[in-house]
């Protein structure tokens, strides 16, 4: 049987689009060196598409929509380790970020203002702004409007071009972006971090054999300890192999929100 492999959700380069490629690569060989054929691919438009597939042995999701219907479908591999501001160990946070035109020092202060979100099914820049921004709602709103860019990429742009006022931004994400375009990185300015959950899993299908998604972990060890130089432009410092519990979390702060009368960013 032929898996298939892609790592989606950090290309905010073509640079570091062919490290996560490479990394890949690494782990493709060591695997096929076993027996066993990984075909590295693109995932194409549909995320949510490709991580249901039964033929999938490495991907990396987000972990509001792992605990939104995925989880029934994929085991996790590992969570990674990054060598970013907001993040320790398994842990990573959103920077909370506005516009060069923005005075607000605090999220307090942007009561009004308008938001930048990048997905509905985002953790870091929708679930965790949203739990920010419950205790400081009133009648089930905060912001004076949102705004759904697509990417934490389009909603940095959305700041920089005075499009919208603030965002949530994965601090990896943030972390790429002042190493690979720090004139988008400079247009912005940080005002503070989310609350703490655990960062993107690595996936496989429910139907991968537990022989195989050990033999992944290993690799993706062997992977990051033979090349540092690869580690270090991936941010990569290691990986923990954490359980669904773990991401309950996410769940909770969006029960959280509802009960408060807060259901949506807004």
């Amino acid at each position: 049987m032929t898996w298939i492999a892609a790592l989606p959700m950090y290309n905010v380069s073509a640079a570091l689009a062919a490290d996560w490629r490479t990394l890949l690569r690494r782990v493709s060989r060591v695997l096929g060196a076993n027996g066993i054929d990984i075909h590295i691919t693109e995932p194409g438009d549909d995320l949510h598409a490709f991580w249901r597939r039964a033929d999938l042995a490495i991907s990396q999701t987000c972990g509001y929509p792992l605990m939104h219907g995925l989880r029934e479908h994929v085991q996790l591999i590992a969570t990674p380790h990054f060598d970013a501001p907001g993040c320790e160990g398994t842990n990573y946070r959103s920077v909370l970020v506005t516009g060069g035109h923005v005075s607000a020092q605090t999220l307090e202060a942007c009561r009004g203002l308008r938001a930048a979100y990048n997905q509905d099914d985002s953790n870091s820049g929708m679930n965790v702004l949203r739990h920010a921004a419950t205790p400081l709602s009133r009648d089930g709103a905060f912001f004076g409007s949102v705004l759904r860019t697509g990417s934490h990429i389009g909603s940095l742009r959305a700041l920089a071009h005075g499009n919208a006022d603030i965002a949530s931004i994965d601090c990896v994400t943030m972390a790429f972006v002042r190493d690979h375009l720090p004139d988008l990185a400079r247009s912005v300015r940080e005002i503070g971090f989310s609350a703490a959950s655990p960062g993107l899993p690595l996936i496989a299908s429910r139907a991968a054999p537990e022989a195989l998604v050990e033999q992944i972990r290993a690799a993706l060890r062997d992977a990051i300890d033979s090349d540092t130089s690869l580690a270090r432009r991936l941010r990569l410092k290691g990986f923990s192999t954490l359980s669904l519990a773990d991401y309950a979390r996410i769940e909770q702060w969006e029960d959280e929100a509802r009960a408060a009368g807060y259901p949506r960013l807004g």
